[in-house]
């Protein structure tokens, strides 16, 4: 179902709004603006109905947002230190968005802009955007899809695919943020396993300070479930970024057969897998969401919400020595990231 919106988006044209539906009373709500996952409403076995997304009230509420809640994030996913990188024996320049930095592709990141809609049903929309050379810095023309697509079996898959006129770092993610209790409360309750045995340790500005290290005897060892509560802020590593704002090299990457990750609502009734074809998660706590604008009411608190971001390591434009595969698509080659959501009450 598509239905636009009475509110005017920046543009100057209503927001379009595309509902999907599966056969259990699953329903996802997608907005064109930053092609932004809206909501995601999980029937319970107790025939109640659970929002995991943290959301705002309306779609023009999500202007007065700096959290990237749900938007669809590009060229360039997470932080390119000093908004530099050499591409070819060629210095790039882009344009900063964090302090010297670049966050999630620039001030005028594909978060901000309207995607086209290509099709769209009850089961499936899919979007597309086109990329300017120099588009907050980065060179040539891209083109952009972004496919939402939900099954029978409570899967939320996300397909993120591009292509380019010249060589370019590209690094698409959705930035959703979950809390599987359905409540505006603590995340840290939830239990988190990450199938990852290395991370990637950052400074207060969430730079690599250091390469991957092995997550043994740490607070960031998640290979087994615990509750994200637990080692929360015990070390120096979190404290720099008020909690785990971090990346996950994945153990098996690539694979969309085996789960990248699982989370446990704090009650235990809701579980939710993620597959990925990224070489990395970025998870991240929500370290500094009060004041962002809330559904339920009022603002969302430090801590309400968390992240799995599927993408590549952080800057990694500048460091092709990290064991993933290459960031700089090429003309001719087709960039294609996907990762799926899966939903199981218990």
């Amino acid at each position: 179902m598509l239905k636009e919106t009475p509110t005017l988006a920046p543009d100057g044209l209503p927001y379009r709004l595309s509902t999907l539906r599966n056969a259990n009373g699953m329903v996802v709500t997608v907005m064109d603006w930053g092609a932004t996952l809206l909501s995601c409403r999980v029937p319970m076995k107790d025939g109640t109905v659970r929002e995991t997304l943290l959301g705002c009230p309306s779609p023009e509420v999500y202007q007065q947002q700096t959290a990237f809640l749900g938007a669809s994030i590009g060229r360039y996913a997470n932080r390119i230190a000093r908004s530099e990188f050499t591409l070819d024996g060629t210095r790039v320049q882009l344009v900063p968005s964090q302090g010297e930095n670049q966050l999630h592709g620039g001030p005028d990141g594909f978060d901000k802009r309207r995607w086209r809609i290509v099709r769209q049903n009850e089961r499936e929309v899919l979007y597309t955007l086109d990329s300017p050379d120099g588009d907050q810095g980065y060179p040539g023309e891209l083109r952009a899809t972004a496919h939402y697509t939900l099954s029978d079996d409570n899967g939320l898959v996300i397909e993120y695919r591009a292509q380019v006129d010249k060589p370019c770092p590209v690094n698409l993610t959705n930035h959703a943020y979950f809390n599987l209790d359905g409540t505006q409360d603590d995340v840290r309750d939830h239990r988190l396993q990450l199938f990852a045995s290395r991370w990637l340790p950052v400074n207060a500005e969430g730079i690599p300070e250091s390469g991957l290290q092995p997550v043994e005897n740490t607070s960031f060892d998640f290979r087994t479930p615990k509750r994200i509560a637990q080692d929360f802020l015990s070390d120096e590593a979190q404290q720099k970024t008020r909690g785990y704002d971090h990346a996950f090299l994945l153990d098996a990457p690539g694979e969309l057969t085996t789960p990248a990750a699982e989370v446990w609502s704090a009650d235990d009734k809701l579980q939710m897998s993620v597959f990925t074809t990224a070489p990395a998660l970025q998870f991240y706590t929500g370290n500094f969401l009060e004041g962002t604008p809330a559904r339920e009411q009022g603002e969302y608190q430090a801590w309400q919400g968390l992240a799995l971001e599927s993408e590549f390591l952080p800057d990694t434009p500048n460091h092709p020595e990290w064991p993933q595969p290459d960031c700089i698509l090429r003309p001719g080659e087709d960039y294609r990231s996907i990762t799926e959501y899966r939903f199981t009450p218990r």
